[in-house]
């Protein structure tokens, strides 16, 4: 049998051609496919619009007495009197009601009884020191002790006089608490007692509740982001449901300047003079306000503004490069959007924003 015999040399000459395949494939650079230049966005840009315009506003109101009280006694006693009911037509002044508190009436007798007999000291001791003061003019006529001591007696008397008559006239106002009478000119809306009833103090009873409706207030409450556009001049036009189809006019009377913290709104007065008796207190209205605001604002197009989770932002340009700009809206006048925020007259902003258009992203202006 044949040996055979393996020469290593033999071995390296069958493994070269295999290894240098090897080598060639693993320093091949694999072949990537060509890539593809995405182009620029094309976008439309316009600049902000600064515009002043009037635009009218409807908003719910109510109409309220311009003035409405609750009467109630100042003093304890009983109804001795009522002198009027419920609708009729006071005047300011005018004697509504008669307590009787007997006490009082006692207190106010005593007091002026008192102040009876001291009017009566006083008197005695003034025209007494009237007297020697007027003889000390005499050399030696009235001992100087005599002229102290009765200027001393005028100044006691006079002072203890006035003492008891703040007293009196104090009793007296209490008398006076007795006769309930109208604050101003209007209409009893409210008997609350009858006849014998105990009222004041502790009672916590009222009376009557009295209303001027001569002349009436429109209230409504203003939103927030039109409450700049208010001022004296606004006017507004109403209608009440009690009068389908007619319209009346006010103009702003007063407003309070302050927003509402609940309800974000600050409260516009509007004055109607209702002589006529027309409408009535506790009326609610439908109110048409002219508005403007007090200085010319920033614009855009609605198309213009994206309102997206994250917040509402317009887009602008600057060098082709897109960055957003976060903004708040105000009115809208049919296509347009009034905007606050850092906006510029000559800023471009893109017409037809959409959330696709990212911050950063490179753009070509139409």
């Amino acid at each position: 049998m044949k040996q055979i015999i393996c020469n290593p040399h033999t071995k390296l000459f069958y493994f070269l051609p295999l290894l240098l395949l090897i080598a060639a494939c693993g320093n091949e650079k694999p072949k990537m496919a060509p890539s593809k230049s995405k182009n620029p966005t094309a976008v439309e840009v316009i600049n902000p619009i600064l515009d002043q315009p009037g635009y009218a506003l409807e908003l719910p109101g109510e109409l309220k007495a311009f003035e409405e009280v609750v009467l109630y006694p100042k003093v304890k006693g009983f109804v001795k009197n009522i002198l009027v009911d419920r609708g009729s037509k006071v005047r300011k002044g005018q004697l509504l009601a008669v307590l009787e508190a007997p006490e009082i009436s006692q207190q106010y007798l005593a007091a002026k009884s008192d102040e009876n007999k001291f009017y009566e000291d006083y008197l005695y001791s003034r025209q007494s020191y009237d007297r020697l003061k007027k003889a000390s003019t005499k050399s030696g006529a009235v001992a100087e002790i005599e002229l102290d001591r009765a200027r001393s007696k005028f100044r006691s008397d006079s002072a203890a006089f006035a003492s008891v008559k703040a007293k009196t006239g104090v009793s007296a106002q209490l008398q006076q608490y007795l006769r309930i009478t109208a604050p101003f000119d209007g209409v009893i809306t409210d008997k609350k007692v009858s006849l014998g009833a105990l009222v004041g103090e502790g009672s916590q009873t009222a009376l009557f509740s009295i209303a001027q409706t001569k002349n009436l207030r429109l209230t409504v409450a203003i939103p927030e982001k039109h409450a700049q556009s208010i001022n004296k001049e606004t006017k507004v036009s109403f209608t009440v449901a009690n009068h389908p189809g007619k319209v009346f006019q006010s103009k702003l009377s007063r407003i309070s300047g302050v927003l509402d913290q609940q309800s974000r709104s600050s409260t516009a007065e509007f004055d109607v003079n209702n002589s006529s008796a027309e409408l009535g207190g506790g009326e609610y209205a439908q109110v048409k306000l002219n508005m403007r605001r007090p200085a010319p604002t920033t614009w855009l197009p609605v198309s213009s503004i994206v309102n997206a989770q994250s917040g509402t932002f317009i887009i602008k340009v600057a060098d082709n490069i897109i960055s957003r700009i976060p903004v708040s809206v105000g009115i809208r006048k049919g296509e347009l959007q009034e905007v606050f925020g850092e906006l510029q007259p000559e800023d471009q902003i893109v017409k037809a924003a959409t959330e696709e258009l990212t911050e950063g992203a490179k753009v070509v202006i139409k």
